[in-house]
């Protein structure tokens, strides 16, 4: 449980909950501090979790703390790489996109982010996430709709791609048509568990993972997955994405 809090709180927030609980704060005082329904949704639980197992604030503190010791290391321990995908050269090995993509989705165990302007069916990343939904990872899928495109997508709606994935959740951009008639969701990109993030040029489509010239970054550890994730997931709090049905 101290580990989920973690996660979802986030470093700095991780920390202050942590000085909380080694000063034996009650639980109510936490929610008064934190005040949104997020964090005191998990700050709930950790403190319903402490007093079933018997755990004491101070040791609960330290395993916080720890985690934010984690974090602090491993934003020291990024590793960036460019990921080409199309004609190779002599001087950039290059690498498919496709594969990328997959990986990134093999590597979530607990969360997948990931947004789309253009979808198609492929079988490949269509198993790949279904393995991850039958593994237990929560999946969130952001893609733009027919309408949104304005006429510039042809075809099924981008999001009939993701439907036979078991448990994933369809997001879309809630426009204004005033003032955002003419925007566009172009955003690409997949971040597993907040600390793996590929963002890149190429839709979730065939063509773009294994026919076109595309490229990307893959970003390992740091702030750039999670800060990434935690955009996205604040974008569903406000009401700017939400839910799309079929």
């Amino acid at each position: 449980m101290a580990a989920e809090a973690a996660v979802a709180l986030g470093p700095s927030r991780t920390k202050d909950l942590a000085g909380l609980l080694a000063g034996g704060r009650s639980r109510e005082y936490a929610l008064t501090t934190f005040a949104t329904s997020a964090a005191n949704e998990v700050i709930s639980r950790l403190y319903a979790a402490m007093a079933e197992d018997g755990v004491p604030y101070a040791e609960a503190a330290a395993y916080l703390r720890g985690y934010v010791a984690c974090w602090q290391r491993a934003r020291d321990e990024v590793q960036v790489r460019t990921v080409w995908s199309g004609p190779s050269t002599p001087a950039v090995p290059v690498r498919a996109t496709a594969q990328v993509l997959i990986d990134v989705i093999a590597a979530a165990r607990n969360e997948l982010i990931a947004m789309t302007y253009a979808a198609r069916p492929y079988a490949a990343l269509t198993q790949a996430l279904s393995a991850a939904s039958d593994r237990g990872v929560e999946l969130h899928m952001v893609i733009e709709t027919l309408v949104g495109a304005g006429g510039l997508l042809g075809g099924p709606e981008p999001a009939a791609a993701f439907t036979s994935v078991p448990g994933i959740r369809l997001w879309h951009w809630a426009r204004e048509p005033a003032t955002q008639g003419h925007s566009r969701q172009h955003a690409k990109l997949a971040v597993a568990d907040r600390r793996l993030l590929f963002l890149g040029s190429g839709n979730l489509t065939e063509s773009a993972a294994r026919r076109n010239i595309e490229a990307g970054l893959l970003v390992r550890g740091g702030e750039s997955p999670r800060r990434a994730a935690e955009h996205v997931m604040e974008l569903q709090r406000v009401g700017v994405l939400v839910p799309f049905h079929p």
